[in-house]
């Protein structure tokens, strides 16, 4: 198992003429796709970077439990990464991404962390009840739900897209937030987290993302209610947009050309490696954010202000 540790680095120069003012910006990865949802991380190059080698846990999260739905790879695996630097353990759910699941437990174990791997498909119920039945058999507890496994597709209209994609995409992104939190909820105490994955897209429509962006959409409003009725038991959710971050889901997702210009738009003029929002996770989970709940935090490089 094989990683990039150059902290920061940009990796190529390219000169954006893809439908936007000409200009120079910091790309993170060539011209690539892959034809399988939602994507394998150990095929990507570069491979995306999980971990930032500077960050140090202070046990923010110590004696934690967590369950993070796409664990594996992407910003899953940066979110399980930082949980247990400080100091919680996980339970990370994936769907079919084994090589890059079992290379996510090394690399946790190699930090003296622990977690488990459940694989299934969270838009089946019963499978969802399988993963707390699990979780609580295991650690006894549940204190931080993470709702981030989602699947996106490219398509130029609605007309493109089949009744089937819409569907499927509708009870990954959805269905799946909702059966699972639905298990979790009683066993969730005072103090716990949940954390929903929205997108930048829901907030500028995305015209080729049409069905994606529909359900990040509802993701912003199921965040919103859920946390006015759970906010008198002091339970937090809170939900998080991230912008272009270099994960399975970009070449899953995007034609091969598109890949270069991803995160061009934004005020930064970059795309990001998923370390970059390991901080917001950690944040929302903790107890630093004790006093926020309902609210969607844009981790975009400036694509989407105010």
């Amino acid at each position: 198992m094989d990683y990039d540790y150059k902290f920061g680095n940009n990796y190529y120069k390219y000169y954006n003429n893809i439908g936007v003012k000409s200009t120079i910006y910091n790309i993170l990865a060539p011209a690539q796709e892959q034809n399988v949802q939602p994507g394998m991380e150990y095929v990507m190059k570069p491979l995306p970077i999980f971990d930032n080698p500077n960050y140090k846990g202070n046990n923010k999260l110590k004696d934690k439990v967590a369950i993070i739905t796409g664990g594996d790879s992407g910003l899953g695996r940066a979110c399980s990464n930082a949980f247990i630097k400080e100091g919680a353990k996980v339970v990370i759910v994936y769907y079919n991404e084994t090589k890059d699941a079992i290379d996510t437990k090394k690399y946790i174990e190699s930090l003296g962390g622990e977690c488990i791997l459940i694989k299934g498909d969270i838009t089946n119920h019963e499978f969802c009840k399988e993963i707390v039945d699990k979780t609580i058999k295991k650690y006894g507890k549940i204190d931080i739900l993470v709702n981030n496994a989602g699947v996106q597709y490219q398509q130029d209209t609605l007309e493109c897209i089949s009744d089937e994609q819409f569907d499927w995409t509708m009870k990954v992104n959805v269905y799946g937030m909702f059966y699972l939190t639905k298990e979790v909820l009683p066993y969730l105490k005072n103090g716990a987290s949940i954390i929903n994955l929205s997108s930048v897209t829901t907030f500028y429509g995305d015209p080729q993302l049409i069905d994606y962006v529909t359900t990040k959409g509802a993701i912003v409003g199921f965040t919103r209610a859920l946390a006015r009725n759970l906010a008198l038991k002091n339970i937090r959710v809170n939900a998080i947009a991230p912008g272009f971050f270099w994960t399975p889901l970009q070449p899953a997702c995007w034609v091969a050309e598109k890949i270069p210009s991803l995160g061009s738009n934004s005020a930064m003029a970059r795309g990001a490696m998923p370390y970059e929002l390991a901080p917001t996770f950690v944040y929302l989970a903790s107890d630093d954010s004790s006093y926020v709940t309902g609210q969607v935090f844009h981790n975009n490089g400036g694509e989407i202000m105010g």
